[in-house]
């Protein structure tokens, strides 16, 4: 018996999305034991049947099997017979040149096909080779081959297959492939249109019971996603992906081709994959091209009426060009009723061709789309789209207006914000100024549409546009609504705004008019200004005058705001009852009244309240609540929607469940606006710190320039930052952390000191702790002395809490402080507390995370007693608190904490692969880390300052344990077991 022979298959980058399909082709051909067969593979261009046929020669290969390959190739009128099997045989012959002899003697009459011989035979002889001979010649030469070796031939593109090949094919699939041969073919099923030479051919083989067939489909949104994971660099933005979705309607090919040109920064489509969608295009008659070019104006659909009435044919005609269009698999026949007409088959196809068109040709096609849009009632985008590609500024105005509000009014501020701007636009061309359109009340509905999208700085910029442009002659309403839009926005997130400065002229603007709507407003946008500089007497003042005016003017959504800002006072004055009890009667009043945006905004408050007062509970619940109602509203990324989605995910961290905290935060396919987006990812960040994952590092590039935008971000991503430097035992990048961050939220937010950083500190002495344990003497004074710098900056930030207390977690976080700086003067031997005032300053830490309800820092504050406890000699409970901590970290997977544990000399909860004698002693584990830092025996006893012959003993002590034959399988097997920090 002859050795297998083995024609190599190139390997490709991975497949995605096809595991079912690569299964039933696996088995088709034979690879699970089953007797192989004749398969079809059919699927669009670029969909993915050659590179799920490599995957398939792969697999063969790698099961003993011979592969050959033919392709077929378009040459348009003529081209060369048998171009498959030549191909395959002439690869057998470069590959495998003894095997093609053995074959040739087997088969003479096969002859032909082989290259090497193609010319000689019938040329020298003037003889012809009969067409039956030849057949049956193929067919002994693979049964010849399947004798030697089971053999598995492809033949790809098939659409473009000479008539000889189909027909040596139909011979073949009509008397059965030989005994240890597959032979599966592949072809462009949108190729194949109405007169196309295959499609006789396959309803022909579609009678064949030997034939099985696998046709390929387009991928799902999520193997889109997983293919753009794995062709680019980066991560993408979610708003990118889902509109490559959109574009690349599951086609493997577009998917690639598109993220290849987003990396080098193009949006527009790639100028080659464009010319190869025009190819189809270029062989249609001039109707039926014109026809599809009309329709590429409309977008990817267009109803039958209007394309009709744009394309302005004799109605014979008309059809005649669509019947074509739709034969070619260019149009789809799409819709129903009165919706009935015709769709793209690539969204991909209607740009190219929108694309390919003349300037002149598509102001004509759009002119022509706005006419008989308000012929016919078409919708108010379309038309104003329409009219603006064909320059009728007037009826684009008024039609993109009406657009707005429309969009508004069912919950979408994106689309809204686009009409908006579109009519804005036009407004400032000759042509628009001499409409009669308020701009600056256009201008704020723009603006008030960005923020709802969550654009907040987009619809800052139209306002303060707007402001800077208006004339110094003015009416004085229309700077007061433009200060006071400009303010509004100011007061919804971190945007530099001064915002009372804005509301202070605005009040001198409406003095004269003070029983107006406008005049309320601006009275509680000047008391919420008030009342975040702190001066809260002066607000209550303004707030009380602006509920009097709402509740007089019957301005309900004023009412409710100034109720929710009176409850905000109320809870500063340290009357939290008071303030309680106030904003749920704002909830109340804002349902009842159905002001929704008021509603959301009471909600939040609500919800922030229950929080400071450890009601974790109601305060998720409260934000779920207001989070969905955003969502609800088409407010889902505005200010109160989003920050209450990523607040809601906070508490279920607080509350340990993380991996519900990361589902809440989990925008895939929701496509965000990239502020919203980087906050959501700034809080998953949080728990991939905790659980020690690289990641929690690798995306902190992404979220770094958000932070000079938003302190909230800054806050989580840099406290993030801070724990997986710790982790890793890198306190000096941990320490860089802490300081960038600091900087960047008190440049943010204006001021030196804000709450937060009483628990950022709290981090940030950790680390100090981590460095003091690894410094010399010298060096540890230093340490201490930055500890307490950075004692004394948490004690500044909790004054911020002194006018309305500091709620439970902030009691938590001061006493933690005090904690971890104590504990830093204990591990550093610098002025050290005596072992009981340490042990008293956790214990009273850890009851204040208890009171709190957070899990995880519970039971790091456990771990940290328990450390103290042992300088006491209360060795029993430090082994319990341990214990209960062990279990904690391992229900969260927080592996740095399961590290700190077992280096407190703690035993967690073993898995099932954890044995007894694998359990290490600290000083085991010391040494442990040192050899996979890649330290010699020396080396490590300098460090530990013993001797190197007692580490030569803990070294053999770590090989017996972990049963590995030296140090670096010791470190391998440590690392795969957990006992070694490596993130993943």
């Amino acid at each position: 018996m002859m050795e297998p022979v083995t024609v190599s298959a190139p390997r490709l980058s991975p497949l995605v999305g096809r595991s079912e399909e690569l299964a039933a082709l696996s088995s088709l051909v034979g690879l699970d034991g089953a007797p192989p067969g004749a398969v079809l593979v059919s699927g669009d261009a670029g969909v993915g049947k050659t590179r799920l046929l490599h995957e398939l020669r792969l697999r063969a290969v790698a099961a003993g099997r011979l592969v050959l390959v033919g392709h077929c190739v378009d040459f348009g009128d003529g081209g060369l017979p048998y171009l498959p099997f030549s191909d395959a045989f002439g690869r057998l012959e470069a590959d495998a040149p003894e095997l093609a002899e053995q074959l040739l003697a087997a088969a003479p009459g096969v002859a032909p096909l082989l290259p090497s011989h193609r010319r000689g035979v019938g040329a020298a002889t003037g003889e012809r080779t009969e067409r039956g001979s030849l057949f049956e010649a193929v067919e002994a030469a693979l049964a010849h081959l399947g004798s030697l070796q089971p053999t598995l031939i492809v033949v790809e593109d098939l659409h473009w297959a000479d008539q000889s090949s189909r027909d040596l094919l139909s011979f073949l699939f009509a008397r059965g492939v030989p005994a240890g041969v597959a032979l599966v073919v592949s072809y462009r099923s949108d190729d194949l249109h109405r007169r196309h030479p295959l499609r006789t051919t396959l309803s022909e083989w579609n009678r064949l019971p030997t034939l099985s067939r696998v046709a390929l489909g387009p991928l799902d949104d999520a193997d889109v996603r997983r293919l753009v994971e794995l062709l680019h660099s980066d991560p993408m933005p979610d708003s990118a992906v889902t509109s490559l979705l959109a574009r690349a309607d599951g086609n493997a090919f577009f998917v690639e081709e598109l993220v290849s040109a987003a990396e080098g920064g193009a949006a527009s489509l790639p100028a080659d994959l464009a010319d190869l969608l025009l190819v189809r295009i270029e062989r249609l008659d001039d109707d039926a091209r014109a026809i599809v070019r009309a329709a590429s104006v409309a977008g990817r659909r267009v109803t039958h009426p209007v394309l009709a009435a744009v394309a302005a044919l004799e109605p014979e005609r008309l059809d005649r060009a669509l019947r074509a269009a739709v034969d070619a698999n260019v149009l789809l026949a799409a819709g129903t009723d009165d919706r009935a007409g015709y769709a793209f088959r690539h969204a991909l196809l209607a740009e190219a061709v929108y694309d390919d068109l003349l300037p002149g040709e598509r102001v004509r096609l759009h002119a022509a789309y706005a006419k008989v849009l308000a012929e016919l009632g078409g919708t108010s985008v379309e038309l104003a789209r329409h009219a603006r590609a064909a320059h009728d500024v007037a009826t684009a105005v008024r039609a993109g207006i009406r657009a707005g509000d429309e969009a508004m009014a069912v919950g979408g501020p994106d689309e809204a914000v686009r009409s908006y701007e579109l009519a804005l636009e036009l407004l400032a061309e000759p042509d628009g100024q001499r409409l009669d359109v308020d701009v600056v009340d256009l201008t704020l509905r723009a603006a008030e549409a960005a923020a709802a999208a969550g654009h907040l700085f987009r619809g800052l910029a139209l306002v303060e546009d707007a402001l800077d442009a208006l004339p110094d002659d003015a009416p004085e309403h229309d700077r007061a609504r433009l200060l006071l839009g400009v303010a509004t926005i100011g007061l919804l997130g971190d945007t530099g705004v001064d915002v009372l400065a804005l509301t202070t002229q605005a009040v001198a603007l409406v003095a004269s008019s003070p029983s107006t709507e406008l005049h309320a407003r601006i009275l509680l946008a000047h008391a919420r200004a008030l009342e975040e500089r702190g001066r809260d007497d002066q607000g209550a003042r303004w707030v009380d005058e602006a509920l009097q005016l709402s509740r007089t003017l019957e301005v309900a959504d004023v009412a409710v705001d100034a109720s929710t800002l009176i409850a905000r006072i109320e809870r500063r004055r340290g009357d939290p009852e008071a303030s309680l009890a106030l904003l749920e009667a704002s909830v109340a009043e804002a349902r009842a009244t159905g002001e929704v945006g008021a509603e959301l905004r009471s909600l939040f408050s609500l919800a922030g309240l229950l929080y400071e007062r450890g009601e974790l509970a109601r305060a998720r619940e409260t934000y779920a609540a207001a989070a969905d109602l955003a969502r609800r509203s088409g407010r889902a990324w505005a200010p109160y929607g989003i920050d209450a989605r990523a607040l809601a995910a906070i508490v279920a961290q607080v509350q340990g469940e993380w991996d519900e905290a990361r589902r809440i935060v989990d925008v895939t396919g929701e496509a965000p606006p990239a502020m919203a987006e980087a906050m959501l990812a700034a809080v998953d960040v949080g728990v991939l710190a905790w659980r020690g994952s690289n990641r929690a590092l690798e995306l902190q590039p992404a979220l770094r320039p958000w932070w000079s935008r938003d302190g909230f971000v800054a806050i989580l991503a840099g406290g993030a930052a801070i724990e997986a430097h710790t982790a890793r035992g890198d306190a000096a990048a941990a320490l860089r952390a802490y300081e960038e961050v600091v900087a960047a939220v008190s440049t943010v937010w204006k001021r030196e000191g804000f709450a937060a950083q009483v628990r950022l500190a709290a981090l940030a002495l950790a680390a100090l702790t981590v460095q003091a344990r690894e410094a010399t003497a010298r060096e540890r004074t230093a340490i201490v002395e930055h500890g307490e710098r950075l004692a004394a900056e948490a004690a500044v930030a909790a004054g911020t809490w002194k006018s309305r207390g500091a709620g439970v977690e902030g009691r938590a976080w001061t006493m933690r402080v005090e904690a971890e700086r104590l504990r830093l003067h204990w591990s550093a031997g610098v002025d050290p507390p005596d072992a009981d005032q340490l042990v008293t300053a956790w214990r009273a830490a850890l009851a204040g995370f208890e009171e709190f309800g957070n899990v995880f820092e519970v039971a790091r504050c456990q771990v940290r007693l328990a450390e103290a406890l042992r300088g006491t000699g209360e060795a029993g409970e430090a082994a319990a608190l341990l214990a209960t901590a062990g279990l904690t970290a391992d229900a969260l997977g927080a592996r740095p904490l399961l590290a700190e544990i077992r280096l407190a000399g703690g035993a967690r909860t073993r898995s099932a692969s954890e044995h007894p004698e694998e359990q290490l002693t600290p000083r085991e584990r010391e040494v442990l880390a040192l050899i996979a830092s890649g330290r010699s025996n020396r080396e490590i006893a300098g460090r530990l300052f013993i001797s190197a012959k007692t580490v030569s003993v803990h070294v053999s002590n770590i090989l017996a344990k972990l049963g590995a034959g030296g140090r670096t399988e010791a470190v391998a097997v440590a690392r795969r077991r957990g006992l070694l920090e490596d993130s993943p």
